[in-house]
C-alpha cells in the first residue's frame, strides 16, 4: 500500500513521533510503505537478512528468539507506535529473533538503508527513538535480574504486570490484558515450564487474583499481585 495513503494526523500522536513538526512526518511518510500483517504472519525471521524496519500502527507483535539448543524465548511485545526490526541501530546485519502478528496488524515499513536519515530528519524522532531502545534495555536487565534471582512465582507476577502496563483495558473484572497471551507464553517470558505456569495461575484463580480463559488472562487483582510480586507485607 502507498504511503500516501497514509495520513499524518494517524501518526502523530504514537510515541516515536510525538513533537514532529507537520514537514517531518511528511518526510517521514514519503520514504515509507504500508504493510497488512495476517495474525500468525511473521513480520521479519531470527537470522534473516535485515533489510527492513517497521513501525506499528495497530495490533500487536510478539518477539521471539530461538536459541542454539532450540528452545524458545518471548523476548518482549511491541505495542502501537513502536519501532522495531532495527538491527542497524544494535550494529547488526541480520535480525536477532523473530517478530510475528499475534493479532491482525498494520505497519509502516521502510528500507533499512533509510534508518541513518529516519533518525537524521529530526531531532525529536532521534531522541524518541533513542529513548525506545534505552526502555528494552533497560527491561531487557530487570528481566535478566528476574532470571537471575527471583523464584518462578514472584517472576510470573512481575511478567503479568508487566503485560498489564503494555496492553492492559479496565474491565469489571480487573485490568484485562488485551491482546491474546498464553500460558506457555508466560512461561517462555519467564525462563519456566507450562506446568510451573499452569500450577501458579490455577492457584492465583482459586484466589481471585487472576481469571485466564483461551489466550486471554485478567489481572483482576492489581495491588495483592504487586504486593507478591515484590514480597510486600500485606
Amino acid at each position: 500500500m502507498a504511503s500516501q495513503n497514509i495520513h499524518r494526523s494517524l501518526i502523530r500522536d504514537l510515541a516515536i513521533f510525538r513533537s514532529m513538526a507537520d514537514d517531518e512526518l511528511d518526510a517521514i511518510l514519503a520514504t515509507a510503505s504500508v504493510r497488512r500483517l495476517p495474525e500468525g504472519t511473521p513480520a521479519f525471521r531470527q537470522g534473516a537478512t535485515a533489510d527492513e524496519f517497521f513501525a506499528l500502527l495497530h495490533g500487536r507483535l510478539k518477539v521471539m528468539q530461538t536459541t542454539q539448543d532450540g528452545q524458545q524465548i518471548v523476548v518482549r511485545h511491541v505495542n502501537p507506535g513502536e519501532i522495531c526490526g532495527i538491527a542497524k541501530a544494535i550494529r547488526r546485519t541480520d535480525y536477532p529473533a523473530t517478530a510475528s502478528a499475534i493479532v491482525d496488524s498494520l505497519l509502516l515499513v521502510w528500507p533499512m538503508s533509510q534508518w541513518e536519515a529516519f533518525i537524521a530528519s529530526s531531532p525529536a524522532l532521534a531522541a524518541n527513538a533513542i529513548g525506545m531502545v534505552g526502555q528494552r534495555l533497560q527491561d531487557a536487565h530487570t528481566r535478566i535480574r528476574e532470571l537471575s534471582t527471583e523464584e518462578v512465582e514472584r517472576r510470573v507476577a512481575h511478567a503479568l504486570l508487566r503485560l498489564a502496563r503494555q496492553g492492559g483495558r479496565k474491565t469489571e473484572e480487573g485490568v484485562l490484558i488485551d491482546f491474546p497471551v498464553t500460558r506457555q507464553d508466560i512461561a517462555e517470558m519467564t525462563g519456566t515450564t507450562l506446568h510451573t505456569v499452569s500450577r501458579v495461575m490455577s492457584a492465583w484463580e482459586t484466589r481471585g487474583l487472576v481469571a485466564s480463559g483461551r489466550k486471554r488472562v485478567t489481572v483482576c487483582d492489581p495491588h495483592r499481585l504487586f504486593i507478591l510480586a515484590e514480597r510486600l507485607p500485606e
